[in-house]
């Protein structure tokens, strides 16, 4: 099982939620990297200058994915698959495989895209 963090994940880290930054550290301490895209990076990064400093210190810890041409396309496959329309959240998606965890704000904009993957993937609310 791995993790999967959406852009509402990370807001909540810089927020300072402790129950899922304890998740992160059990992860991270059984040798498993958090996994998201720099697209969700994108949608929550907003400081150069040190101000998220939460987030500063985690993204290191996370396997930052690039969302390039073959996520690119795979996202779109999967958006035409569910009748959706947000990229970003469905490249979240691909992300995870069966049995994976994807901590979100946003459960139910990402439920119909796990449906259509076909995999058995538990969204846990942030």
């Amino acid at each position: 099982m791995s993790l999967v963090l959406d852009a509402g994940a990370l807001v909540a880290i810089e927020r300072g939620d402790r129950d899922l930054i304890a998740v992160i550290k059990r992860e991270r301490g059984q040798g498993r990297s958090p996994t998201t895209h720099g697209g969700v990076v994108g949608q929550v990064w907003r400081d150069g200058h040190g101000r998220q400093a939460n987030l500063a210190r985690l993204l290191p810890g996370v396997d930052v994915v690039a969302l390039d041409d073959g996520l690119g396309r795979r996202a779109g496959v999967l958006l035409g698959q569910a009748a959706a329309k947000d990229v970003i959240d469905a490249s979240v998606v691909l992300l995870a495989r069966d049995g994976d965890d994807i901590y979100t704000s946003d459960p139910e904009d990402l439920r119909r895209l796990v449906e259509a993957t076909g995999t058995h993937i538990e969204l846990i609310p942030v």
